[in-house]
């Protein structure tokens, strides 16, 4: 095996051999099956981004096709949501495909099927079917209808399409083997009765296929060349190939599916259903909540499209399902928005400065970077006056040598600005402190080149004019659920795991030069972290989310397990 073949994930040493055994690469197809039953996630992100490369890598086309089968569960909304989430993220699809393209191909293969003698109508319930079916050690028994007669089955699959009869009543099941050891080769079902308006072909079907019908066969309809699934499908394979066997010419491309492992990420869930709990039990305030793993809840809180398919590239593919720390995905968000954002200046927690000999009704404006990563961002100018808020946290009475703040008889730099030193502080009737009184020396002008502001001092503070500052909604996000795995605990419901403080709302204060930010636009609050506008952000109320706090965590975690 050369160098080449050894960097290649699994995925693509398959494909690769493929072509060496004679596949064409013009007969390479990939694509994206998402059910449109909700909004994608973190996981979904994995396979657009697996699948959409491969067809970069290869120059194929790469189909968007959405598994519309179950009308019960699908919206419109949902289908608007992952076309939108699959161009953030920067990918474009060749052909958009729905399963239901393709409803009438299915039933007339179905026929054929019943024709053949290799399926039938069952007019057992789901109880009856189920103790039949046997378990993994004990083989299933034939159904007392799995002897209709062709003609008889005919008839029934018709009525059922035309609506004659009742959800639940009959399902279509395909005839294999009721002793087969992998039970889902046991005599699956392909269709079932629905009285469901279905949001693309409203109320002109009454049956709708399952998932192992549709999918293979909608992959040949398309001549897809890859399918590729998660693991939890691997089972599935078999009755993949006997459905296609069904349908199969053999002057077209058969498709071949291949599994790859799901990426779980730690203190969240990406189960759909669990997923849609959370929205409907309003434990978040809907699918794009930015503490939801969902691709627009985390558009939402200011994560780039570059970081996930970072994260996407890192994780890579692999054949064991495996739990990744969220702190991975926070280094690459943390490592984009270092080199993309602006440098800003915002006070969370404020704390009243007032430099006592700055002549009072003075202000004066002073040149800041937008920032060192990137030149081009220029430079803007902030206001500067004789009061004006810092961090509480940045400020102790009395302090040991550790601490490089602000403390009385210490010294700090304002960023941009002049170097200040307390004086003295004045505290509330419950001892709190409430202001600091500064003197600061006129001549240590950050930039200006005098001795004075070339002095080195330890601290530098972040800060804001109170006359010119712009108040702010500032909304703090932490983990959504206090345990890393919350869905995989033996006898406990996930939900008993929600953080309690998965989001803290405060009032802040950030610099005027944002007053005109725009949603979605994400910054730098120097030593505070990254935040992005949030869509409920209007002229009488800017509100940020936080994104990702300053400090590398993950480098922590990779130490540890080295």
């Amino acid at each position: 095996m050369n160098e080449t073949s050894k960097s290649l994930n699994f995925i693509e040493q398959i494909i690769e051999e493929d072509l060496e055994k004679g596949y064409a690469k013009s007969d390479l197809r990939f694509r994206f099956p998402p059910e449109p039953n909700g909004y994608l996630h973190i996981g979904h992100a994995s396979s657009i981004c697996l699948n959409f490369g491969l067809g970069l890598r290869y120059q194929a086309p790469v189909n968007l096709r959405f598994d519309d089968t179950n009308p019960a569960k699908e919206e419109q909304e949902f289908v608007d949501a992952i076309k939108k989430d699959v161009s953030w993220l920067g990918f474009d699809w060749n052909t958009e495909r729905y399963a239901s393209d393709y409803f009438q191909q299915l039933y007339d293969w179905a026929v054929q099927l019943i024709k053949n003698d290799k399926a039938y109508v069952d007019s057992q319930t789901s109880e009856e079917m189920a103790v039949q079916k046997g378990t993994p050690t004990q083989p299933g028994f034939n159904s007392p209808y799995r002897n209709r007669t062709v003609s008889e089955n005919l008839a029934l699959f018709e009525e059922m399409k035309n609506g004659v009869h009742e959800e639940g009543s009959h399902v279509l099941r395909a005839k294999i083997d009721m002793a087969h050891t992998n039970m889902l080769m046991r005599d699956p079902i392909m269709y079932r009765v629905l009285h469901r308006a279905h949001h693309r072909t409203n109320t002109d079907w009454c049956i709708y296929p399952m998932y192992d019908w549709t999918h293979g066969e909608s992959d040949y309809i398309e001549q897809v060349s890859h399918s590729l699934c998660t693991l939890e499908f691997l089972p599935h394979r078999e009755l993949y190939d006997w459905f296609l066997d069904q349908v199969y010419d053999p002057t077209k491309l058969r498709p071949k599916q291949r599994e790859f492992a799901r990426r779980n990420l730690s203190h969240t869930v990406v189960s759909k259903r669990k997923l849609a709990q959370l929205v409907a039990e309003k434990v978040v305030t809907g699918w794009d909540d930015p503490r939801m793993p969902t691709i627009s809840g985390m558009r939402r809180r200011g994560y780039t499209p570059e970081s996930i398919r970072n994260f996407a590239d890192t994780i890579g593919i692999a054949k064991r399902d495996n739990l990744i720390d969220v702190s991975l995905l926070e280094f690459h968000v943390r490592e984009d928005l270092n080199k993309t954002t602006p440098r800003v200046m915002g006070v969370l927690d404020p704390l009243k400065v007032v430099i006592t000999n700055y002549p009072e009704g003075k202000e004066e404006w002073l040149e800041a970077e937008n920032s060192p990563e990137d030149e081009s961002l220029g430079f803007r100018e902030l206001p500067f006056s004789r009061e004006l808020y810092i961090e509480k946290e940045d400020f102790k009475e009395e302090a040991n040598k550790k601490f490089f703040r602000l403390k009385l008889g210490g010294e700090v730099r304002l960023k941009n600005a002049y170097i200040i030193k307390a004086e003295s502080c004045t505290k509330d009737t419950n001892g709190n402190i409430v202001e600091v009184q500064c003197t600061y020396d006129p001549k240590s002008k950050s930039g200006s080149g005098t001795e004075e502001s070339l002095r080195k001092v330890k601290g530098t503070l972040h800060w804001v004019s109170t006359s010119h500052a712009v108040q702010a909604e500032i909304r703090l996000y932490d983990r959504l659920f206090t345990h890393e795995s919350p869905d995989t605990q033996k006898d406990k419901d996930f939900m008993e795991f929600i953080n309690p403080n998965s989001l803290e709302v405060i009032t802040g204060f950030v610099e005027p030069s944002l007053k005109e930010a725009q949603i979605g636009e994400r910054f730098q609050f120097q030593r505070m972290g990254y935040f992005c506008v949030d869509k409920d952000s209007s002229d009488k109320n800017l509100v940020f989310n936080k994104t990702v706090g300053l400090r590398d965590s993950w480098a922590k975690i990779q130490q540890k397990s080295e």
